[in-house]
């Protein structure tokens, strides 16, 4: 829910139609595959060896990506040294490219690891290409990384050129490259965690009566009231920017509620936020985002949320985690207007920033009421708005430790209007559902929601803390 310098993965949804890439065709077909590749990392030493890549087919046969695999070949700065693989931007979707790390033994001087690039899904038509691939990877200490003893290093390929330190395989076959001489490879294994069974239930209606109702805080939410990021500095956050006003459906809801005249002092945000005991399961809530404000001027970068969080213990903390739906419906962080994102976290660092984390985006409106549903579980994160996939992220992004459930509804700083005449936007929440340590379809939460309103059960919480 911060500044997107993104040096996770950027993904266009709009995107992931185009035809992708190659593999083995039947007996006869000629496959051809080429490599191209450059760098936007050019020192002897770095932060994070970012290897770009386009891959071009020059044969008649399309072939599943499925089938294929890049290798870059690198020298690690000692034998026990751990790496991480990210992908920033892909034409062909970063959620469908894959990394993991071998091994080469014996080793050579340039090279005793490589970094395998595949992929979940996607064709590469006969003639077609990729396009642009921009991937990256660091030491897990964040210490910088010599790149220059690298067998796959090219200082010089700033532009996109044919590149034979780098290989392609289809279905195990070589097909482009020279592999650096050294012994066979072996593929280190991703493990990740996974969940159990159902082990609790949280679901809120939101029936209160104000923010000061004491209900608030035994359910174990709180509403937001101390001084502090994210969104303009200065910004105010009075509780009365919550309250649980009539919907239209006769129900109550939650409404977050935010203020400007353009100025620190006139600005005002809003958050409201469970405790922290929140890790595998299934998140839900059926959120009403607006496009314009209710009064006064349009414009603001504003950003309205539904996320969870485990809080940053230091710089590039490893056990800090965050999933977002962040909406922003007149743009920000570079995007010109109304624009959804998914976001998971790895982890940051505020000065100078660093973001480690990746996001797929559609840049539409999405005003009104929709279904929001975040399934969290066996190392992968699924995220979904009114029952359709729109992301799936897992790896270095999975969490690790307990989070709260959040949100909250704030300015960009910078992203002000220059206008002095106040305006206000409300974000309404109707809902929220947890299972821990079950994957509930988005079919499925509306059918227990329903269940529970039909019984005219407001709240439940059966989730222990930790």
């Amino acid at each position: 829910m911060r500044r997107k310098l993104l040096i996770g993965g950027l993904v266009s949804a709009l995107l992931a139609a185009l035809a992708a890439v190659i593999a083995a065709g039947p007996a006869g077909a000629a496959v051809s595959l080429r490599l191209q590749y450059k760098t936007s990392a050019t020192g002897a030493t770095a932060d994070q060896v970012e290897p770009w890549f386009n891959l071009i087919s020059t044969g008649t046969t399309a072939a599943p990506l499925s089938g294929i695999k890049i290798r870059y070949y690198f020298k690690a700065d000692s034998s026990t040294q751990q790496y991480r693989f990210a992908c920033s931007w892909a034409v062909v979707s970063c959620s469908t490219v894959t990394g993991t790390f071998g091994t080469i033994t014996p080793g050579t001087a340039t090279a005793d690891r490589y970094l395998e690039v595949g992929f979940t899904s996607g064709t590469l038509a006969a003639g077609a290409q990729t396009g642009d691939m921009q991937l990256r990877f660091h030491r897990a200490d964040w210490q910088r990384i010599t790149q220059s003893d690298d067998y796959s290093f090219g200082a010089a390929r700033t532009t996109y050129a044919d590149w034979t330190k780098v290989t392609v395989h289809q279905n195990g076959t070589l097909l482009w490259g020279t592999a650096p001489t050294g012994g066979g490879p072996t593929v280190t294994p991703t493990v990740t965690p996974t969940g159990g069974g159902n082990a609790g239930v949280v679901f809120d209606d939101f029936t209160y009566t104000s923010a000061d109702d004491p209900n608030i805080a035994s359910h174990r939410w709180t509403v937001r009231t101390n001084s502090g990021g994210p969104g303009v500095p200065g910004a105010s956050w009075p509780k009365n920017n919550v309250s649980f006003p009539s919907i239209a459906t006769g129900n109550q809801a939650l409404q977050l509620r935010a203020v400007s005249d353009g100025t620190s002092g006139g600005t005002q945000q809003a958050e409201f936020l469970h405790q922290r005991k929140f890790l595998e399961g299934t998140y839900a809530a059926r959120v009403k985002f607006s496009d314009a404000p209710v009064s006064g001027p349009d414009g603001d970068h504003i950003v309205q949320t539904f996320f969870t969080i485990t809080p940053l213990a230091a710089d590039l903390d490893p056990g800090y985690s965050e999933q977002d739906f962040e909406y922003l419906p007149n743009g920000g962080w570079g995007e010109p207007s109304a624009i959804m994102y998914a976001t998971s976290w790895e982890t940051y660092r505020n000065d100078p920033w660093l973001a480690v984390n990746v996001h797929n985006e559609v840049r539409a409106g999405y005003d009104g009421w929709h279904d929001l549903v975040l399934q969290v579980s066996g190392g992968t994160i699924r995220y979904y708005i009114d029952g359709a996939l729109f992301a799936e992220h897992g790896g270095d992004y999975y969490p690790e430790t307990v989070q709260s459930v959040n949100f909250n509804l704030w300015f960009i700083s910078g992203g002000l209007v220059g206008s002095s005449t106040q305006r206000a936007y409300h974000q309404q929440v109707d809902w929220f559902y947890h299972a821990k340590n079950e994957v509930v379809s988005p079919a499925q939460v509306l059918s227990r929601v329903n269940a529970y309103r039909a019984s005219s059960t407001r709240w439940v919480d059966t989730v222990p803390a930790p």
